[in-house]
């Protein structure tokens, strides 16, 4: 619908109202179908919000794979991509991601099998994470 950014720009304050006063651990049970529910209903490569406003976790593992899929060290990657956040996790330092494409496809994903990386954009519903 292509006036969902508008309405969710509006109605931000509320649901972060609602969110604040919600019962976390039901909430988080029905994360996953709400989840699925909404990607039935949105094609990611229309507007990859996620990518442009929010980063993955990079694990040791996907950076030692980033890394070498674009020929830098390991020090490298980290030093020119990635910053620790709050959760003590990698996640990348500029917003859009840098690895988000003009086509809103990521450039490093579709290389090879990336997908413990694009799997973890909304780390709190893929991952069990108990924050909202």
């Amino acid at each position: 619908h292509p006036n969902w950014q508008k309405k969710s720009i509006e109605n931000q304050k509320q649901y972060k109202q609602l969110l604040q006063k919600a019962d976390k651990k039901r909430l988080l049970k029905q994360l996953p179908e709400l989840h699925e529910e909404a990607f039935a209903k949105v094609d990611c490569l229309d507007c990859a919000a996620c990518c442009k406003n929010y980063s993955p976790r990079f694990k040791t593992t996907d950076i030692k794979r980033a890394a070498k899929y674009l020929k830098m060290k390991e020090g490298d990657f980290i030093n020119q991509y990635l910053v620790v956040d709050e959760d003590q996790d990698y996640v990348v330092k500029s917003k859009p991601c840098p690895f988000l494409g003009a086509d809103n496809y990521c450039s490093i994903y579709f290389q090879f099998s990336f997908a413990p990386i694009i799997n973890r954009p909304v780390k709190y519903i893929h991952h069990g994470r108990d924050r909202i």
